[in-house]
């Protein structure tokens, strides 16, 4: 009887073992994702509209960024982070319409959501050349620019946003140059805890982003979803 008792003993100390260590290396891989994040991309069918769910969810007003030339949409911006924030991107009625649908399906959206989310890095063409190579299509790299409402210039290149991979659980992939990061002009007050998506097709998607060296947690789900916890002057929220 006591050896049983000392085995039950030690069985559940080793399963309160495991447990930590568990959370512990979610919690370093959700660090070491978090840290690769350049912003995440809440698209909305009227920007203000966007700007104001995002302020009833977190507390935090976005400060105006810019328009995009060309594209035909205008954002506005959170830091959530140092060098990370979110973008809320809507059409600008400032603009013609463009040639081209706007990126990120805006030009279909009945409600506003999470869409897309970018990892910045400064080695673009071999990103994605190694990506197609192993069978992730990402799309072309190319430039953007726009300029900020105190007049400075932003100009970045990136693989083509009218390409989404996966429903855009799949990250795009961005690299500033010499441009000032977007976050350090933002508003501030929240910051990005951690990132998880769903998708009904899992395992194509973990593949894709194994291929990728990319760490984001994927469940089944029944529609694809990007999902952010933030700290906020709300408290701790999800944003989809």
């Amino acid at each position: 009887m006591r050896a049983n008792q000392k085995f039950g003993a030690w069985a559940v100390v080793l399963l309160a073992l495991v447990t930590v260590i568990t959370r512990m290396n979610s919690a370093a891989g959700q660090n070491t994702l978090i840290s690769r994040v350049d912003h995440l991309v809440y698209a909305t069918p009227d920007l203000s509209r966007g700007v104001d769910e995002i302020e009833k969810l977190i507390g935090v007003r976005a400060t105006a960024g810019g328009q995009h030339p060309r594209w035909g949409t205008r954002n506005a911006l959170i830091a959530i982070g140092p060098t990370t924030y979110l973008e809320i991107l809507g059409p600008d009625p400032e603009q013609p319409a463009p040639k081209e649908p706007r990126p990120f399906g805006i030009d279909g959206l009945k409600e506003s959501r999470l869409v897309a989310w970018f990892v910045v890095t400064s080695e673009l063409e071999r990103v994605r050349r190694d990506a197609v190579g192993k069978g992730v299509p990402l799309g072309e790299v190319m430039s953007g620019s726009r300029r900020r409402t105190d007049g400075v210039e932003l100009s970045w290149k990136f693989t083509d946003p009218s390409a989404p991979v996966a429903d855009g659980i799949v990250p795009l992939f961005i690299d500033w140059g010499n441009s000032p990061h977007p976050a350090h002009s933002a508003a501030r007050g929240a910051t990005l805890v951690s990132l998880r998506a769903e998708h009904p097709d899992v395992e194509s998607v973990r593949e894709m982003l194994r291929h990728l060296g990319v760490d984001l947690p994927v469940e089944r789900g029944p529609r694809p979803s990007l999902i952010a916890t933030i700290d906020s002057p709300r408290g701790r929220v999800e944003l989809r």
